[in-house]
């Protein structure tokens, strides 16, 4: 998801850092009066954004991060209704899994399209927004509260799909939601919020069941170049101009996909994945029902090692029958032609076609000490090889990639706002990220740049050892090279 910066010694503020908040953080903090040697309160709020846009180009609503978490576990006998609809047999026919996420894409909508997904907004359940991932190159804007993630490939959404120059691509943003049970989770781990507890996750087995985590993802392809993204569902953000290039702007991207993730105790692993792509064809009234599902998968398929069925720029969907643990929808009418993962396995339009929903998230773990994906390691292992197919077996929820490093039960954002903290804390100096100004706001209002006291130095878990291992960036996807 997030290239993490490297901590570059008298460099870092300006490499990785917005300028305003360098400044901010420094000349803010005489001006207002406050100390630097202590946090104002034993946990200040975490900041909402890393990127704010200049109020020429937006003075609307800015992002909040719903950060609330609850204090008191929920209840687990009142799980989601859309629980009831879950298949007695977990079948690869998507028919008898067409009810079930239909009831997941409700339960993710009630309350949040009222609110154009202002969750905090909500009036009808709570849902949270992960922390720390303000931090970095690929931070939060302040619009919507967009990560970048990864760069798309041409001929990946569809045929005549290109890119904006030669030598550059269109590129994906994303925000990801969790409802309360996974909100209890979170505020376990950042209970603390200058010593993160990666060991929550892991007792009993990781996220409460009852957890949903939904994800908006958007590109900034244009819409004419992809027939389903006809009528299109546009959000404004301030993102870079392109994949590579670093200067911002607002702009409108257009909505391709939503993921889903549910952790559900019947499940083998744990948790079941899925996702929905945009098909503005279908000229839903609402436009949001033009989410189509694509699939549901709960399973890696670890026996199945042929390629036979990866499909990296798609004319039609290739469905592998010979897959048991991934359901996808065959239905072309309702879905637009789409790559899927390894071999037919589940992914979504803009995720890597040589990878899949449970592939890539079974690696979550602080500190990664494994990529995401084999395709991020030089020289790396070819498709279908042991090696390779370390990345396709079926692990258990709570169960961490590597044994020296600890679990984030499938949550690649949970590891990242570690990863994240753990680099802006250094890299910062041991101040804590500030919320920008807005446009009326003046430094000694808004400041939140503290340093943290001894204590909460003291109190700082340092990693697991990683016995010689390198702790890896946890990125979104592996940039295509030029013309190819």
């Amino acid at each position: 998801m997030q290239n993490l910066p490297s901590p570059t010694p008298g460099s870092a503020l300006r490499s990785s850092v917005p300028k305003w908040l360098s400044l901010l953080t420094l000349a803010g903090a005489l001006s207002a009066g406050i100390s630097l040697a202590a946090p104002a309160t034993p946990n200040p709020r975490f900041p909402d954004y890393g990127f704010q846009a200049p109020t020429s180009q937006y003075s609307g609503e800015p992002f909040h991060l719903s950060q609330d978490f609850p204090a008191a576990k929920p209840d687990g006998k009142k799980l989601p209704a859309f629980f009831t609809k879950l298949p007695k047999d977990f079948s690869a026919d998507f028919a008898s899994w067409r009810e079930y996420m239909m009831a997941i894409r409700d339960y993710c909508f009630e309350g949040n399209l009222e609110v154009d997904w202002r969750v905090e907004k909500n009036a009808v359940r709570k849902w949270y927004h992960m922390p720390w991932q303000h931090y970095g190159a690929t931070g939060r804007e302040n619009i919507r509260g967009l990560t970048k993630e990864a760069p798309v490939a041409p001929g990946q959404l569809a045929v005549g799909q290109g890119r904006p120059s030669p030598t550059e691509n269109y590129q994906t943003y994303a925000v990801g939601f969790f409802n309360d049970f996974g909100g209890y989770t979170i505020g376990q781990v950042w209970k603390n919020h200058f010593a993160p507890d990666a060991g929550a996750t892991t007792t009993p087995n990781g996220f409460l069941e009852g957890t949903v985590i939904s994800k908006l993802l958007f590109v900034d392809v244009p819409s004419e170049q992809v027939p389903s993204l006809t009528n299109p569902l546009q959000w404004q953000a301030y993102i870079q101009a392109t994949y590579q290039n670093t200067a911002r702007s607002v702009r409108a991207m257009n909505l391709i996909q939503m993921d889903i993730a549910v952790r559900d105790n019947r499940a083998p692993s744990g948790w079941l994945f899925g996702t929905f792509q945009y098909n503005g064809q279908l000229a839903n009234k609402v436009p949001w029902q033009n989410l189509i599902p694509v699939g549901i998968m709960w399973g890696n398929d670890p026996a199945i090692t042929d390629s036979d069925y990866t499909n990296p720029t798609p004319t039609v969907t290739k469905i592998n029958p010979n897959l048991k643990e991934t359901a996808i929808n065959a239905d072309a009418k309702e879905l637009p032609p789409t790559h899927l993962g390894w071999n037919g396995r589940l992914n979504g339009p803009v995720d890597n076609p040589q990878s899949s929903c449970m592939s890539c998230h079974m690696t979550a773990e602080y500190p990664a000490l494994s990529a995401m994906s084999p395709l991020f390691i030089a020289n790396g292992p070819k498709p279908g090889t042991k090696d390779w197919m370390r990345w396709f077996q079926n692990e258990k929820c709570g169960t961490p990639f590597d044994t020296e490093a600890k679990s984030a039960d499938f949550s690649l954002q949970l590891a990242i706002s570690m990863q994240n903290f753990d680099a802006g804390y250094t890299n910062l100096g041991g101040f804590y990220a500030p919320t920008p100004p807005g446009p009326k706001a003046t430094p000694a209002v808004t400041l939140k740049a503290m340093a943290p006291s001894n204590a909460a130095r003291a109190a700082k878990e340092p990693p697991p050892p990683t016995n010689g291992k390198v702790i890896q960036p946890i990125v979104r996807d592996v940039l295509p090279e030029p013309n190819k």
